[in-house]
């Protein structure tokens, strides 16, 4: 994913969570997934999917019964 490309989502997601701390950065030697950040922490992958003709993204995330747990 291009800089340009990054940046619309994270505005994207920004907006749309009301969340101003969300970052997307650049995989290194992937050119197909970004990584989903709220501040310093890593919350999932960002996935590009341009294969039938029609872009789309899909945004995974993992939630750990421990995170959960300790959010209480």
């Amino acid at each position: 994913m291009d800089p340009l490309e990054i940046a619309k989502l994270e505005n994207y997601l920004r907006s749309k969570f009301q969340l101003p701390t969300i970052q997307i950065k650049r995989r290194p030697q992937k050119d197909d997934s970004a990584e989903v950040f709220i501040g310093d922490e890593f919350i999932g992958l960002m996935y590009r999917d341009d294969d039938d003709d029609d872009l789309s993204w899909s945004f995974q995330m993992a939630i750990l019964e421990f995170d959960i747990e300790e959010a209480g």
